[in-house]
């Protein structure tokens, strides 16, 4: 019995190893029936600036390309990342910025489909504190909210707060999360405002609790902000996956671009429709607003713009510790690319 257990976690071993390639990287599972399983996590499923994985799992085009996708879900895209840096996951749905900030560390991760040209967040300020909190410029003594440490909402409230002249020790910066964890920080005063996404944006205006201050779920309303586009939700992955498995990786690509395509052409309602009933939250017509008011921010072709990726470039420049200094040193062409999504048809 003993060597009859030690040969089944010899087995087992080697089957999770034969899980990675050689440099570490998750390989893509081929099963006998011809279809591929890949694992891709997303920096927070239920939030509408990530909608398309999930909508294109719904409409069933990862399987129409012979994919078996397994979408799994961290709270913030920081998390997210590791993930995918230890190997656990084939691919990210999170914010393009990271694959630079990643690029400074070593580590070579590209977007392979670009799904939006701004972030889809808003700056939102507790409605007590509405009149004394106008702009990034009041941010001065104040406990603002991001994800998490790390993640976007982390970067760019950093940012806002030094363009206009507030030093990133002059605020509290709080992990306050998303959804309902955010709702409670903006209730209990643990916030007196914060970045976050739909459909927690739509929740808090709706209820009064909270209003909008900044806007970036519109072209307009980023270029206002951050001085141009802002390219953020995208699939990245490793640059070592993405050239040892270029088939999976265009399969992925079409099932993406086709799910833009659909956003473009169908309502608010039909989308929330697709989407699993707990995604609403026992409000369904919040939900489609939530949607409504975002769906605007997400491109149809999956293509990166270059001037966006500059922008980032030298948002991140200015105040992220891991590229400020290093911008001359960044190589954009690898933190993605627009192979895949060119060969859609």
């Amino acid at each position: 019995m003993k060597t009859r257990a030690i040969i089944a976690v010899a087995a087992l071993a080697l089957g999770l190893t034969a899980c990675r390639s050689q440099d570490g990287t998750t390989a893509a599972a081929p099963n006998a029936d011809g279809t591929t399983d890949v694992k891709i996590m997303v920096g927070g499923v239920e939030k509408v600036i990530y909608l398309p994985a999930k909508l294109t799992e719904q409409l069933g085009y990862f399987k129409d390309q012979g994919l078996n996708v397994q979408i799994l879900t961290e709270p913030a895209g920081a998390t997210a990342e590791n993930s995918l840096i230890s190997g656990d996951v084939n691919g990210v749905v999170g914010f393009y910025d990271h694959t630079i900030d990643l690029q400074t560390k070593g580590k070579c991760i590209t977007s392979v489909v670009q799904m939006a040209d701004v972030p889809g967040e808003a700056e939102v300020v507790a409605t007590r504190n509405a009149d004394s909190v106008k702009s990034p410029t009041d941010f001065k003594g104040r406990k603002l909210g991001f994800t998490s440490p790390g993640s976007s909402t982390d970067f760019l409230t950093q940012y806002l707060a030094t363009k206009n002249g507030v030093a990133t020790s002059e605020y509290t910066g709080v992990k306050a999360g998303a959804g309902q964890t955010f709702i409670a920080a903006i209730d209990n005063g643990g916030i007196d405002a914060g970045m976050t996404t739909d459909p927690t944006i739509a929740q808090l205006v709706d209820s009064g609790k909270a209003k909008v201050m900044l806007d970036m779920r519109t072209e307009q309303g980023t270029r206002a902000a951050l001085g141009g586009l802002y390219p953020a939700s995208a699939l990245y992955m490793d640059c070592a996956f993405v050239q040892q498995h270029k088939e999976v990786v265009q399969k992925l690509a079409n099932a993406l671009v086709k799910t833009l395509g659909y956003i473009n052409t169908h309502s608010a309602a039909d989308i929330a429709a697709k989407m699993p009933p707990d995604f609403a939250g026992g409000n369904q017509a919040l939900y489609v607003k939530s949607i409504n008011d975002s769906k605007g921010m997400f491109n149809t072709d999956g293509r990166m713009k270059a001037d966006g990726a500059k922008n980032v470039l030298e948002v991140l420049s200015q105040f992220s510790p891991n590229v400020k200094g290093k911008k001359d040193t960044v190589d954009l062409t690898k933190t993605y690319t627009d192979e895949f999504v060119t060969k859609v048809q």
